[in-house]
């Protein structure tokens, strides 16, 4: 990984849409601080589309989608997309899977939930789990724990024992069946939202993606202007980010946003806890 301050600036000005996690890249000790909001709208005020990328649950991404200053927001790991029409005052959607394999998914999930608790002491089920509808979330760090790392592979064990797909994020687990992920619905969402093929090489490299944790890595390996904050450096990856900030979390998610307005406007100035910025919002 590279310091972030060597990103070309030709690079960076180029750059037309942002792809973010939100847990530990937007948040900081699990609050959202005013200063990513105000990153937000900053970016999209220039001009960038701005699309979370998030393990969080639907409950929470229609929250998001409608009330952030955002263009859409990919969920559960890729389970979805949603963006809000402003105009039409309608959601507009997509799902890997449809309801009624969802349905039947939920049923093995249910099952699942109870071998993993009872073999993985001190796991929890996320607090949000109640929100979901395509994952089963295994809590070992946000309001339980946290729990060692062969407890942490013991739960990714259990899931793909069942033939679950297991992703390790900041704070959960994330276990569901099927193939796709954060990267695919990604793929699914521009192409429906904005209009972008994302394996034209043309248009990938106008593309930041900026995440902190193992589940981000199909991501990193696909965006070559991937970015991650400095809490990154935590873990042992396979595929690491090319750029890296100096600062963890939220303030790591401020640093590149200023970098990315920073040639952009005449007007610019750094982002601050304060923005009269427009807010962003489906193009």
């Amino acid at each position: 990984m590279q310091p972030l301050r060597a990103f070309p600036a030709d690079e960076r000005s180029a750059v037309t849409c942002v792809l973010t996690d939100i847990d530990d890249t937007l948040t900081t000790d699990g609050l959202l601080p005013s200063t990513s909001l105000a990153a937000m709208e900053a970016l999209a005020a220039a001009g960038l589309a701005v699309v979370p990328v998030t393990g969080r649950p639907a409950g929470w991404c229609d929250h998001i989608a409608r009330m952030w200053p955002v263009d859409a927001v990919v969920g559960e790991n890729g389970a979805f997309w949603f963006s809000y029409d402003r105009e039409a005052r309608r959601m507009r959607s997509g799902f890997a899977k449809p309801a009624r394999e969802r349905h039947a998914d939920r049923a093995r999930l249910d099952r699942l939930r109870e071998t993993i608790l009872a073999e993985v002491p001190g796991a929890g089920v996320a607090s949000d789990q109640d929100y979901r509808v395509a994952d089963l979330a295994i809590d070992f760090r946000e309001d339980v724990g946290p729990l060692e790392q062969d407890a942490i592979d013991r739960i990714v064990a259990l899931f793909e024992k069942a033939g679950a797909t297991a992703k390790v994020s900041s704070i959960h687990v994330n276990g569901w069946f099927g193939r796709y992920d954060k990267l695919s619905m990604t793929r699914k969402c521009l192409a429906a939202v904005l209009g972008l093929d994302i394996d034209d090489p043309r248009t990938a490299r106008r593309i930041v993606f900026v995440g902190d944790s193992p589940n981000d890595q199909p991501m990193f390996a696909f965006f070559r202007n991937a970015v991650g904050v400095a809490n990154v450096a935590e873990y042992a990856l396979e595929t690491p980010p090319r750029w890296v900030t100096r600062a963890k979390g939220a303030a790591g998610f401020k640093e590149l946003a200023d970098s990315l307005l920073e040639h952009r406007a005449e007007n610019w100035t750094p982002v601050s806890g304060e923005s009269d910025a427009k807010t962003g919002g489906a193009r």
